[in-house]
């Protein structure tokens, strides 16, 4: 696995009163933003693929964003979107896929059948997985939260090849990994609540992950989630 032991400088976010890229001119880009946990999935496998060079990040300003991406990149308006061949592609699961399927690299999804089938699953449940987790945020219990997480830790058991969900590193671990860096610290700063207790293979994932050099440069800093998550969830409490 590539650990993206490129350290790249980081371009400042476009905003409003920011040109355009020359859109379309061969160059293959990759929309994001920095706090959005969507775009972070895309961006790490990028970075997993080592396609630094390849895939030239441009991150917007969600806040304050450019009125030229959504009239000429991503009629969605949304990020993350990837301009590649002249086409424009969105959907954080599918671009994720999408890197790792045309770009070179060392493949981010096994081809064991069985992987690959329990791979597509834990990619479907990650909707219900956030969602379960978010309702907990204003609840009272934490039993959406408990089943959310449960649900992680169990299939955590299912390979024993390694700590990853698929056994080793793979495109589900990067699905995931945005939004439990984003519930961990806000859960225990809120609810103190911590994800990892009675979930040894979840803490061990976590340990593991952390040491992806690819995934560790787009990482923010614990506290930012919090107020982030703070403003975002609990703004009218």
């Amino acid at each position: 696995m590539a650990t993206g032991s490129v350290q790249e400088v980081l371009p400042p976010a476009l905003d409003s009163t920011s040109d355009p890229p020359a859109i379309f001119d061969g160059t293959t880009r990759l929309y994001i933003s920095y706090i959005c946990p969507y775009a972070q999935r895309a961006w790490i496998t990028r970075n997993c693929k080592g396609l630094q060079e390849k895939i030239k990040l441009v991150p917007i300003d969600l806040q304050n964003r450019p009125t030229w991406y959504k009239e000429k990149v991503y009629l969605p308006n949304k990020v993350p979107s990837l301009e590649h061949n002249n086409e424009v592609k969105g959907e954080s699961l599918d671009l994720v896929k999408y890197i790792d399927s045309n770009f070179e690299g060392p493949s981010l999804f096994p081809n064991d059948p069985a992987k690959r089938q329990f791979g597509e699953e834990l990619l479907s449940y990650t909707d219900s997985f956030n969602k379960g987790v978010i309702t907990s945020f204003k609840a009272d219990g934490m039993n959406d939260a408990d089943a959310s997480f449960d649900y992680i830790e169990t299939a955590l058991s299912k390979f024993d090849d390694g700590p990853f969900l698929l056994g080793q590193f793979s495109i589900v671990d990067i699905a995931y990994a945005p939004f439990i860096e984003r519930f961990q610290p806000f859960l225990l700063d809120v609810k103190n609540y911590d994800i990892t207790a009675g979930r040894p293979k979840l803490a061990a994932w976590i340990e593991e992950l952390n040491k992806n050099e690819a995934y560790k440069q787009t990482k923010r800093d614990p506290k930012d989630h919090v107020e982030n998550y703070k403003k975002r969830f609990l703004a009218q409490l």
